[in-house]
């Protein structure tokens, strides 16, 4: 499989959508801001708990994971 990097944009416009920031996600899910924008930015892959953690607070059911998270 090729890699490269992962397309965020389905799940920054479900932060939009939430009208949740990405500072006000990052203290929701216990990450330094620039951490959660490394990992935004396709820099740093988020950890499983991290994603299971981004979806309670968005309320993105666990089967449109693969939706938001890897794309590329």
């Amino acid at each position: 499989m090729a890699k490269g990097p992962y397309n965020y944009s389905k799940l920054l416009g479900r932060l939009r959508e939430k009208g949740i920031t990405q500072e006000e996600l990052a203290r929701k899910i216990g990450l330094n801001p620039s951490t959660l924008n490394i990992k935004l930015k396709s820099k740093s892959d988020f950890s499983q708990t991290e994603i299971r953690m981004i979806c309670e607070v968005l309320g993105i059911p666990l089967e449109e994971i693969p939706a938001y998270f890897f794309v590329r």
